[in-house]
């Protein structure tokens, strides 16, 4: 089993479990927790971790069925608590540690196709550490023989003490089903205000890249080049999830069931050997 790895710079610390999907563990300013946290050897389960990445695909897709190309393709129901496909295969697979030193960390992992996903990919994942700040970047190559839909994203968990507060600009917000799927868009400037109020599992589109947690004890600033944010939090959350990805809860499904004229649902198709990547950087320090 491949251990934890610890990555030190300044009074930051991230610790990371690359046999748990990539996962961190925990990210610290000091003692004070940013991401949902703990020691590295002490995390069994990617659910319970601060973040890890979400490819090929983000959030869900729906009924665990991929319609792609005038096919139905059954994939792995792996949530327990709903019947969909939700957030890719690599946040449940081992990935091979390729580098790695005291500030930086790059990982790989090669899907070949199975029930989980029909296309084969390969992802790569680093990880770089610097006084203040966590800069992560993903990336995946399409290596079957087929053109695939393919998308990326992080799935980050943010410690929600009280009071605290969040904001950043969008311009729609795409409402949601009982069933956790998208049902249509509506007109959004994005969040400003206290997060103890919020009760949301939405996806946000035309965000432009900057987002701002800030409580008693820290001012934290996620930025990502993805133009869109799920927000996930409820009054019995003691986190607050915001995931930058590149597209729409249940896209692919939904671009080829029922085109939605004037809506970029962010589905990237990539041909055999083509490649798309992503970054995201958590900045944070203490509120004095």
């Amino acid at each position: 089993m491949t251990a934890p790895i610890s990555l030190t710079a300044g009074d930051m610390r991230c610790d990371i479990v690359p046999e748990l999907g990539a996962a961190i563990a925990g990210l610290w300013l000091g003692d004070v927790p940013v991401l949902r946290s703990m020691p590295g050897p002490m995390l069994t389960s990617v659910r319970a971790s601060g973040c890890y990445p979400l490819v090929p695909f983000s959030n869900r897709i729906a009924h665990a069925t991929l319609q792609w190309n005038g096919t139905s393709h059954p994939l792995v129901q792996n949530f327990a608590s709903g019947p969909h496909a939700i957030h890719g295969v690599g946040w449940q697979r081992p990935w091979t540690v390729l580098e790695a030193d005291t500030r930086f960390v790059l990982m790989s992992f090669e899907h070949i196709a199975d029930a989980a996903w029909p296309f084969a990919f390969d992802a790569s994942h680093a990880f770089r550490l610097e006084a203040g700040a966590l800069e992560l970047s993903l990336s995946v190559t399409n290596q079957s023989a087929q053109a695939a839909p393919l998308g990326l994203g992080w799935h980050p968990f943010f410690v929600k003490r009280t009071p605290s507060c969040i904001a950043f600009q969008a311009s729609g917000r795409w409402e949601m089903g009982d069933d956790k799927l998208p049902t249509h868009r509506s007109a959004s400037r994005g969040l400003d205000g206290d997060c103890a109020a919020l009760d949301l599992d939405h996806c946000f589109d035309g965000w432009d890249g900057m987002l701002h947690l800030r409580d008693g004890l820290l001012h934290t600033r996620l930025s990502s080049n993805l133009s869109r944010l799920v927000v996930f939090t409820n009054q019995q959350c003691d986190f607050i999830a915001v995931e930058p990805v590149s597209h729409v809860n249940n896209a692919i499904n939904m671009a080829q069931a029922t085109p939605l004229a004037g809506h970029d649902l962010g589905v990237r198709i990539l041909q055999p050997g083509e490649s798309m990547s992503a970054r995201m950087r958590i900045e944070t320090e203490r509120v004095p």
